[in-house]
């Protein structure tokens, strides 16, 4: 298994002065180090892939930064879904330029758009159209394209391991895998053994924090019946800590977070990965 943080835990946004929180991250015994882009971050790709490749560590990607909400693929308007497929197609080309292993999260639709609608959605089938393209786009690149379903106050288009699977399905590109977060997983799933199982191979990651969106360890998330399940289908993928840093000015407020669960990023590693950790999962 490989061990990872979100750089969330540390900066609000990804620059060439934030190098040095690569060197941080490889102190602090991780494997990997999450990104997230957006039309509003801008750094010298040339120059984090080499920091992060002399320190042995991997890059992921995910849209975490300013999204426009007319680039989404789920849209029943023709020009978002294009103008959607083009801003994922140039963040693909950033994680070319980064060597990054995956490009990771919402892109099925637009995190933070909830059309009040049941399932299952008539915009799946668009959904699904876009996804190929995407995933074909990422493999030419090297990069495998993994969704994550979020809960219902982020998205309406894939709350559930099982719709995010579906999607997947009609998609129906090898390159398209998927990833579990414990703290969306609380709000939609009663079974976290049941989701890992259903996902089998197609489980790429997992997002680990707290039912609170602290550390982990202690809260409410069924970690024993879920790193179960990991050990049951043989994981040995990608899980990062995810949370934002409550120490910068305005950051998690904006986020939703109104609580001091972030003050310090190393410290949550700390904990978060001795937690995981003893949890059964195999360090470096």
């Amino acid at each position: 298994m490989k061990y990872g943080a979100h750089i969330y835990l540390w900066t609000d946004r990804w620059s060439d002065a934030s190098l040095p929180l690569l060197d941080n991250a490889a102190a602090l015994g991780l494997d990997y180090v999450e990104l997230a882009a957006g039309d509003d971050v801008h750094f010298t790709p040339a120059l984090t892939r080499r920091r992060a490749e002399a320190l042995g560590l991997e890059l992921v990607m995910s849209p975490g930064g300013l999204w426009p909400a007319d680039c989404d693929i789920s849209s029943p308007d023709p020009a978002h879904r294009r103008k959607g497929v083009a801003w994922h197609r140039g963040i693909l080309d950033l994680c070319g330029e980064l060597g990054a292993v995956a490009y990771a999260g919402a892109i099925y639709g637009h995190a933070g758009t909830v059309d009040r609608t049941r399932p299952p959605h008539e915009c799946h089938a668009r959904v699904a159209e876009g996804l190929h393209e995407l995933a074909a786009c990422a493999a030419q690149r090297g990069v495998r394209l993994v969704i994550e379903p979020m809960s219902r106050f982020r998205t309406h288009v894939a709350n559930t391991p099982e719709q995010a699977l579906r999607l997947i399905e009609m998609a129906g590109h090898p390159n398209l895998a998927a990833l579990l977060d414990t703290w969306h997983m609380i709000n939609e799933v009663r079974d976290y053994a049941a989701a890992v199982r259903a996902y089998g191979g197609l489980l790429w990651g997992v997002h680990a924090c707290g039912s609170d969106r602290g550390a982990p360890g202690g809260d409410l998330v069924p970690w024993g019946a879920l790193f179960g399940a990991l050990a049951q289908v043989g994981f040995d993928g990608y899980m990062a800590l995810e949370t934002y840093n409550t120490s910068l000015p305005g950051f998690a407020l904006r986020r939703g977070v109104f609580r001091d669960l972030c003050p310090d990023g190393d410290e949550f590693v700390r904990r978060g990965l001795e937690f995981l950790k003893s949890q059964g999962g195999k360090g470096r």
